[in-house]
Parts: C-alpha cells; structure tokens; sequence
C-alpha cells in the first residue's frame, strides 16, 4: 500500500520541487501568460468593438441606401409624370397643329374653288357675249340686207353719238 500512502520525505521533496515550480512560474511564467490573456482579451475586445463598428455602419449603410433607393422612385414617379404631361402636351400640339393645317388646306380649297368659281362666270360671260353677237350679227344680217335699212340704221347711230 505504499503507492497509497507516500512517506514524510517523498511528499517533502514534492513539495519543494512543488515550490520551485511554483516560484519559477510565478516569476517568469505567470506574467507572460497573463500577459498573453490580456492581450488576448484586447484583441476580443477591439473585435468585438469592430464588429459593432461595423454593425452600425452596415445599418447606416442601409438607411442610406434605403434613403437613394426612395429618392429613386420619386425621381421615377416624377419623371413618369413629366413624362405624361409631355405626352399630352405633345397630342395637343399635334391635334392644333393638325386643325391649323386642316383649316389651312380648307381656306386654300375655297380659294380654289372660288377662284374656279369666277373662271367659269367668266368664261360663261364671254360664251353669252358670243352668242349675244352672234344673234345680234345674224339679226343685223336679217334687217340690212337692203341698202335703205342700212343707211337708216347708219343715221340712227350717229344721231345717237352727237346727243352723248
């Protein structure tokens, strides 16, 4: 049973090789470790302040662009309105556009006719003065075809051109 129950000198040198080990690691071994530990413990630190860094510039990140992309669709929608009221600008200029010239090509029709209108009174004017003479020619032949009727007729004219 002597490995259960140590004699007075084995747990002696123990615990002076225990106290060496002890002195030596408080001395060079525990500052290092606990040096290690804070410096971990700083670098844990700044990452977490990091990650909350960049959590909030995430969250920034996205209001902002929740902000452009709104201001995006309203610029859109207005452009749409714009783009609307162009167009119905545009069907309007072209709807008086389209009178304008129709009233135009309706004045010119008139014109047109009108001045058809007077060739033909005049061209029936000059028909009906044609034929006037032509009858009248014919009559006179009718009327002159003895000599005494001519110098009647003669004497008549002359008499009527010195009373004017």
């Amino acid at each position: 049973m002597e490995l259960f129950t140590p004699d007075f000198g084995l747990v002696f040198w123990m615990f002076i090789a225990f106290l060496l080990l002890f002195l030596v690691l408080a001395k060079w071994g525990w500052p290092v470790i606990i040096k290690m530990m804070d410096k971990r413990a700083a670098t844990i630190d700044r990452g977490v302040e990091e990650a909350r860094q960049a959590h909030e510039q995430l969250e920034n990140a996205r209001a902002e662009a929740e902000k452009y992309v709104q201001e995006a669709r309203s610029r859109q929608a207005e452009m749409l309105r714009e783009t609307a009221r162009m167009k119905s600008e545009i069907i309007e200029q072209a709807r008086a556009e389209a009178q304008e010239a129709a009233k135009k090509e309706m004045d010119a029709a008139k014109i047109a006719i009108e001045q058809a209108r007077k060739e033909a009174e005049l061209q029936f004017r000059t028909e009906v003065g044609r034929f006037s003479i032509d009858i009248a020619e014919k009559m006179v032949r009718s009327r002159m075809q003895d000599d005494k009727a001519q110098t009647e007729l003669v004497n008549k004219l002359l008499d009527e051109i010195e009373k004017n």
